[in-house]
């Protein structure tokens, strides 16, 4: 089996990575460098390869710092809803690494993921290439090998020179909140990352955005400017707003009464609206039915209640809940949320990546949670240490130290039930779904 480094960095442990992670360590020894912002070494391989970036359906390629996923999770629910034969790449995965390709319609087998990664072991035959890039490049083979009317496609970091930004053209370019992350690789400023994610915008392509600091609009205006195509901006060209019953949405197309999203929190109103406004701006015949796919989208780790074998270890009446937020703009969203939640005590279980802005990711919530713990469980990836998100909460947390013992601990000492929410880290959100026994469908 595949060395426990490579599987927890790429987002799974070792007893879910399958026969595809096998060729996956194998392809790391050529080049070990998990993350190295670059096109060139993508480019010369997807050339052997016969170019398969140029052989998809129309696609929408979605940046941003938060609210990628949810936004690319509504868009697909959209378009099956449609009737639509949909592609989907998504990044990081939280279980098994099938979760980052989803081919017209049904995740990818770990089989078929196993032949598209040894045909591109051959392919490079022995190339310097790192594992983003080979993922990269085995979503575009199997892309371009199975017909379907859309491709989404998810940034996996940054933009401008994250591997996704091979593709030629897009249908439409969606860029949702951005705030401070990943600074040692796209910069220490807002103005710096917004840079970044401002490299998908393509000549010609109508990009969206919701609301976004000052800073970051006059950014992305600029390079819109530079490309030849316009900005359509959340309250300017477009608007959607929480109404009883659903969602009102209205661009200059005109306006739609649309269902909630199934996905919890007022943040989520937002990546609705940033799909529905990437769908009618990429020029795709959206069928008016198809808009209520909207209720059903369903995307893990976000707000998600939890029913397996880890809630069902709290007594009767408590609920279990999952996030994976874990930087400031993600704290105060996720603070937003739990204002809804003041009936009941709300207990906070807090496990975090190092390099994170953890005090950044905690200010907004600590003053929601009737008990703070921190967290870190044996196989997390880069697993922050307890006593740090300790020191980093002001010392209002206490111990977990893994999240076991913090359900056990909160619910023997708590005088009536309550919401337990786990935060702050996709890697700790993947060993929870584990441990609660969800798997990807």
């Amino acid at each position: 089996m595949p060395a426990p480094g490579l599987a927890a960095a790429m987002g799974a442990s070792p007893e879910f990575v399958g026969r595809s992670g096998v060729v996956l360590e194998r392809l790391h020894l050529l080049y070990p460098a998990l993350i190295d912002l670059s096109l060139g070494r993508l480019q010369a391989l997807l050339e052997r390869l016969g170019h398969p970036e140029r052989r998809l359906p129309p696609v929408i390629h979605v940046a941003g710092t938060n609210g990628k996923g949810s936004t690319c999770a509504t868009l697909r629910a959209i378009a099956e809803a449609a009737g639509w034969r949909t592609h989907v790449t998504i990044s990081p995965h939280l279980v098994d690494i099938t979760e980052r390709y989803r081919i017209a319609g049904s995740l990818v087998s770990d089989t078929g993921l196993t032949a598209v990664l040894e045909e591109i072991e051959r392919v490079n035959d022995g190339g310097a290439i790192t594992v983003f890039e080979v993922l990269t490049a085995a979503g575009f083979l199997l892309f371009s090998r199975h017909p379907a009317d859309l491709a989404i496609v998810e940034v996996g970091l940054g933009g401008r020179y994250d591997a996704t930004n091979v593709l030629p053209t897009a249908a439409a370019s969606v860029i949702t909140a951005i705030s401070m992350d990943h600074e040692a690789f796209l910069g220490d400023t807002i103005e710096a990352i917004a840079a970044e994610k401002a490299g998908i915008i393509r000549p010609g392509v109508p990009v969206v955005t919701g609301r976004q600091p000052d800073a970051v609009l006059a950014v992305l205006e600029q390079e819109a400017a530079h490309q030849g195509t316009r900005l359509l901006r959340r309250d300017r060209d477009w608007s959607v707003a929480a109404v009883p019953g659903g969602l009102r949405y209205e661009d200059a197309h005109g306006a739609l009464a649309l269902p909630p999203s199934a996905l919890p929190g007022p943040h989520q109103v937002e990546n609705a609206g940033l799909a529905v406004a990437a769908l009618r701006a990429s020029g795709l015949e959206v069928p008016s039915h198809a808009w209520g796919g909207i209720a059903a989208t369903s995307w893990p780790a976000r707000l998600q209640r939890l029913n397996g074998r880890l809630a069902s270890s709290l007594p009767a009446g408590w609920e279990l809940w999952l996030d994976g937020g874990h930087n400031p703009g993600a704290g105060h969203a996720l603070a937003l949320a739990l204002e809804a939640w003041r009936d009941r005590p709300l207990h906070l279980v807090v496990g975090m990546k190092q390099s994170k802005d953890v005090a950044g990711f905690l200010r907004p919530l600590l003053g929601l949670g009737h008990t703070i713990h921190a967290v870190a469980e044996p196989h997390q990836h880069l697993a922050l240490p307890v006593d740090a998100i300790i020191e980093a909460s002001g010392g209002r947390a206490v111990p977990g130290p893994t999240v076991a013992a913090a359900l056990e601990a909160i619910a023997s000492a708590a005088p009536e039930p309550g919401r337990i929410l786990i935060c702050g880290s996709l890697y700790l959100a993947g060993e929870v779904l584990k441990a609660d026994g969800w798997r990807p469908e």
